[in-house]
């Protein structure tokens, strides 16, 4: 779980950088044009993400026992917040994954600057990274 943690610790550091919000929102639209983009293929109804205002879709390859996130949506802002998931969880453990605690979430003050939809939108884009990983955890869909 140091991974996840480590990678979140890194997260909260760069955005001390910024003293006001509006800083913030360009940095996350930057992080937003590094996001891995899924493959066109998955860009279906079968991986959209349920809940978002926006059109997310997420896709989870699994690569021995790390699970791999790709993903796009239609709007900037969502984007950037899908890449900041993916920093965190992508290349990680199924395991950990599925019972990682995102503090850097609170810690940055995202929720609270958020929109309620893109907060709800926010929490369901972590539901379904941490389903992913549960379902590859519980099915034995790793290797090792």
């Amino acid at each position: 779980m140091s991974d996840i943690n480590k990678k979140q610790d890194e997260l909260i550091e760069e955005f001390k950088f910024f003293d006001d919000w509006m800083d913030k929102y360009e940095y996350i639209i930057e992080m937003g044009k590094t996001l891995p983009l899924i493959g066109e293929q998955y860009k279906t109804e079968d991986y959209i993400i349920k809940g978002c205002q926006s059109r997310v879709w997420l896709h989870a390859d699994m690569k021995g026992e790390h699970v791999h996130f790709t993903a796009d949506s239609d709007a900037i802002i969502t984007k950037g917040i899908i890449a900041l998931l993916i920093r965190v969880l992508s290349g990680e453990k199924a395991s950990d994954i599925a019972k990682a605690d995102l503090y850097f979430i609170d810690k940055i003050g995202l929720k609270e600057h958020l929109s309620p939809t893109r907060s709800n939108g926010l929490l369901s884009m972590l539901k379904q990274m941490k389903m992913y990983g549960l379902v590859a955890d519980s099915k034995g869909l790793v290797d090792g």
